[in-house]
């Protein structure tokens, strides 16, 4: 398996897996993960809905070349600017340890996904 559809399965279980912890658990997610301001159920599903579509359509770039790098480009971006928002909100999180962890685990996601979506052009590029 190439490290490009590693990384595509590798993102789509993380993307569902946080989709589904929002969904079922908001609770959980709110408390364990995103503790920043007042919880609201309604809006972590409707981020839920957002975070499984994303892992569908990692999971379908798996099989169709031509998705990957649109997919993992688009993920990139949305990655930093969630980022962005993180690092705005550094110490907005309780605890307070919470805010760089999440910074720092989204850039570093950010990061790869930009990478993957580099390592998925190569093959387009060297084609005659």
């Amino acid at each position: 398996m190439s490290t490009v559809r590693v990384g595509l399965v590798a993102f789509a279980a993380v993307y569902l897996a946080l989709a589904l912890l929002m969904a079922f658990a908001p609770h959980a997610f709110h408390e364990d993960i995103g503790p920043y301001g007042g919880q609201n159920d309604h809006y972590l599903r409707d981020l839920a809905t957002c975070y499984a579509a994303f892992a569908g359509a990692l999971a379908v770039a798996c099989w169709r070349e031509s998705w990957r790098v649109p997919v993992l480009s688009c993920l990139a971006l949305q990655s930093g600017l969630h980022a962005i928002n993180h690092l705005v909100d550094i110490g907005a999180a309780h605890p307070y340890w919470l805010g760089p962890a999440n910074f720092v685990s989204i850039a570093l996601a950010t990061i790869a996904l930009a990478w993957l979506a580099r390592a998925a052009k190569q093959p387009l590029e060297v084609q005659p």
